[in-house]
């Protein structure tokens, strides 16, 4: 569904643009909302009915370890519902912005069924460390099939 790396600047009130491409995907379905959370360091954005999906997956998974329900409080603490607006942007909670520590510069990425948007000089550190041994990375290509 999502597959792509886009760079953005969010405006004085906060609002990052969606690319069209991550638009199109969510308009075919019908629904121009996203959910927003913190996840990995970055804001991460799942389309209205799979956040449902996901919603629905752990309150079907009965009794959880005290670490899981922990990650949960986070994870769904900042879960915040955001339309997309007609010109394409949608506004950047403020708390998972400071938690994800996006001031300006953003990269957003699409990571099949969500997105992620990062601060720009973290999403640089990633690909860094994502890259920086090439057996390593053979290695994974290998595993995955890829």
């Amino acid at each position: 569904m999502f597959a792509g790396r886009f760079e953005y600047a969010i405006d004085d009130k906060s609002r990052v643009s969606i690319p069209a491409k991550f638009r199109e995907a969510l308009s075919a379905h019908h629904d121009m909302r996203l959910i927003f959370t913190n996840l990995d360091g970055c804001i991460v954005g799942y389309p209205f009915q799979e956040w449902v999906n996901i919603e629905e997956k752990i309150s079907n998974r009965g009794s959880m370890k005290k670490e899981e329900r922990l990650f949960l409080r986070y994870f769904f603490s900042g879960a915040s519902e955001c339309a997309i607006d007609r010109l394409g942007r949608v506004l950047l909670p403020q708390a998972l912005k400071t938690d994800a520590h996006i001031i300006k510069n953003v990269v957003i990425i699409g990571m099949g069924k969500k997105i992620e948007i990062w601060a720009k000089e973290k999403w640089e550190e990633l690909v860094k460390q994502a890259t920086s041994d090439p057996d390593q990375v053979a290695s994974i290509v290998s595993e995955l099939g890829l």
